[in-house]
């Protein structure tokens, strides 16, 4: 409806940040793991001054002209946005300060440069010319016609010199911290008891009589600033230029992007931020943000524990899936039932062993995957290599326009292409963010093909962390159309014609807008009707309007959202069926499932697309319907425990407090714990294969013909 109401997407990401800088102030969660939460707080609101505030500072500089301009007035929410970020920046200090007081109890102190002992001193003085001194370059600013360049995603000390004796001889210095070349903490010798950590920033400031020893000053201060800059990639349409040589330089233009963000010490000396702020040309727009002392606190997540267990979160004993033994052929089992995998919780070596196997089985012919952020160091890279010197088909769909990974995949599609792997683009046009594996085996001389697709990248490293599912299956239906779909990235051209996938850019709004409608029709003719909804991000308001429909006529909708949310649930007349949450805990909460019970027949889909217009309009992105009514029940239940959440999970409403669900005393339900306490106890003898065809939503529409 016209009126219906919405949140703000920029105001509902800063509330998602919120989230987890309460992960960060709660004392039940061990003090090592807050320390991380501040870390991880603090890079998600670099990203987001990166991405969404220089977008919306484009918007208000194009005026008019702009494209997707916000709902609401841009400089009153530009406005808001930096409101918001102060207040939560100062409640970011007194969370650290709290943590430090907490590490202290452990014996574990922070110490800054006026808080060493003399042996600590003389410790800090020799690391410092041994290590520090060499990738340190001191700029002198008073020497300079203008401001030298400042990185992005780099803190520096901005320095004042004076002499005791002559106050108003003052000279001002900037130094870039090189936290890229020398670790942020040093851990100081001492007692074993007492452990001590000082931070780079202040080796430096402790060291900076002798890096000016030349000067007549003798008295010297330091305080941290840090620039962010605007990350958008600006891609041409030379021609003449390959799409890699584009991106390259995209993304060496990025480094010098128009600035959004000033962060400094809030107690920095005014005279020196003014001179810094002149000559720079910096303005109100540019968000001038006063912090605390120390910045770039994604170090934090690196933080060392030097206080041994209770200190961070246990780490979990990765589970095997019980259909997957190690002496078991993978494609015996999935011969006969499809398996779903439940990161972090299950082995994600399993889908490796996958690839292990098909890399030397006579009997494979081709790999086909796509790849859009790996490990630094990748095993699935390493099979499809193996893969290749054995003589097979491999090809790798490379998304080289991955946000912020864009070099890395650069860097590995070329050593793909070295190893005689066949290497495709992507899409022109479209990112693909779909996550898709597809093997062809040769079986009694017919072509047999498996599959995964899975809500997650192909990286073990973050599957360590990422809660994500994934499908392992041969059943044809889902295989042909994995196989038509890897078709088409070789030739755009190609049409793909799919009835049981669900692909963006043209079929995901238009599927699940009809199995909305389908729910619909069930709440008027008085049949069962609901739906269930698990993802990242929700900013579509199109879709929220269906939602907010079939709210109206009585469909009762609980959605599950980590991060971002225009949805404003319990409205009367407009969402009073709608119910959110939203889990921040130990893993990050990554998976998509979609669950609509269709009278009673439900459906369930697992998928790469959040509810959003890049993922809807804009990528190529994959759903895939849950056949195995094995499987349905293990969603389902997994589902109702992430519901049931009264520990991490948070309540979204028109009020955007994030207050947490009221705790039963009695029956605490922690999701993560339950959950892996639901798949370790699954038994292998209770898992019978049963595949059903899905009953299609209402008034089914002639076969999808997709040209993406």
């Amino acid at each position: 409806m016209k009126h219906d109401k919405f949140i703000n997407r920029e105001i509902s990401w800063l509330r998602f940040n919120e989230r987890v800088l309460q992960e960060a102030a709660d004392p039940s969660v061990p003090v090592i793991e807050r320390l991380r939460f501040l870390g991880i707080f603090s890079n998600n609101l670099d990203e987001f001054f990166r991405v969404r505030v220089a977008t919306l500072k484009r918007v208000i500089e194009l005026g008019k002209k702009a494209k997707d301009a916000p709902t609401q007035k841009p400089r009153k929410l530009m406005e808001e946005i930096q409101e918001i970020v102060i207040r939560q920046s100062i409640r970011f200090e007194a969370i650290y300060r709290d943590i430090l007081a907490e590490l202290k109890k452990q014996n574990i102190h922070v110490i800054d440069e006026d808080h060493l002992s003399k042996v600590q001193g003389n410790f800090v003085q020799d690391y410092f010319v041994e290590n520090v001194r060499p990738a340190l370059v001191p700029i002198m600013l008073n020497q300079l016609h203008s401001f030298p360049y400042l990185k992005d995603k780099t803190i520096y000390l901005a320095i004042k010199l004076s002499l005791s004796t002559a106050p108003r001889t003052i000279q001002y210095a900037l130094i870039e911290i090189p936290t890229d070349i020398v670790g942020r903490f040093v851990i100081l010798p001492g007692n074993t008891a007492h452990k001590n950590i000082v931070l780079l920033d202040d080796i430096i400031r402790f060291c900076l009589p002798e890096i000016f020893a030349q000067f007549k000053y003798d008295t010297y201060e330091a305080w941290t600033i840090k620039l962010t800059r605007d990350a958008e990639l600006d891609i041409d349409n030379d021609i003449s230029q390959s799409f890699i040589d584009k991106i390259s330089r995209g993304v060496k233009a990025r480094q010098r992007g128009m600035p959004v963000r000033f962060v400094y010490d809030q107690t920095i000396d005014k005279g020196l931020l003014q001179f810094i702020t002149t000559k720079m040309k910096l303005k109100k727009l540019d968000n001038l943000i006063p912090g605390g002392r120390y910045h770039n606190f994604n170090d934090f997540i690196r933080f060392p524990n030097l206080g041994g267990k209770g200190l961070t979160y246990e780490p979990i004993k990765t589970l095997s899936h019980p259909m997957l033994a190690m002496n078991k052929s993978l494609f015996n089992v999935l011969r006969e039932r499809d398996i779903l995998l439940h990161y972090p919780y299950q082995r994600f070596s399993h889908f490796i062993d996958l690839l292990r196997d098909a890399a030397i089985d006579p009997d494979v012919k081709s790999i086909h995957i796509t790849l859009y952020r790996v490990a630094r160091t990748s095993m699935v890279v390493n099979a499809l290599v193996n893969a290749a010197k054995n003589g097979k088909h491999v090809v790798a769909v490379v998304e080289v326009q991955a946000r912020f990974d864009e070099e890395a995949n650069i860097k590995w599609a070329k050593e793909l292409q070295d190893e005689g792997i066949q290497v495709i683009y992507g899409v022109p046009g479209l990112k693909v963010h779909s996550k898709l594996c597809l093997i062809e085996r040769l079986e009694r001389g017919k072509l047999k093909r498996y599959a995964n697709i899975t809500t997650g990248n192909y990286n073990e490293s973050t599957s360590k962390i990422y809660a994500d599912d994934s499908l392992l299956t041969s059943n044809s239906k889902l295989t042909n159309e994995v196989a038509e779909i890897f078709q088409f990235f070789e030739k755009n051209f190609r049409q793909i014609n799919c009835k049981h996938l669900i692909l963006s850019p043209h079929q995901t709004r238009k599927q699940f807008s009809r199995l909305i409608d389908n729910e619909i029709e069930h709440a008027k003719a008085g049949k069962p009707a609901g739906i269930l909804l698990k993802l990242n991000s929700f900013s579509s308001e199109d879709m929220g309007r269906k939602l907010y429909e079939a709210s109206r006529a009585g469909v009762k909708v609980r959605c599950m959202i980590r991060g971002i949310s225009v949805l404003v649930p319990g409205l009367e007349g407009q969402s009073e069926n709608i119910e959110c949450i939203s889990i921040i805990d130990k893993f990050l909460e990554h998976s998509r499932v979609m669950v609509f019970e269709n009278a009673g027949h439900p459906l369930y889909f697992i998928s790469s697309s959040d509810w959003m217009t890049r993922n809807l309009d804009n990528r190529i992105e994959v759903s895939t319907p849950i056949y195995d009514v094995t499987l349905q029940k293990e969603l389902r239940d997994m589902l109702e425990i992430q519901w049931a959440d009264n520990i991490k999970a948070r309540i979204m409403d028109a009020d955007q407090r994030n207050q947490h669900r009221p705790t039963d005393p009695k029956n605490k339900v922690r999701a993560q714990i339950k959950i892996y306490d639901y798949l370790q106890n699954q038994k292998v003898e209770l898992v019978q294969p049963v595949k059903v065809k899905a009953k299609p939503a209402a008034k089914p529409k002639p076969k999808a013909k997709a040209k993406l």
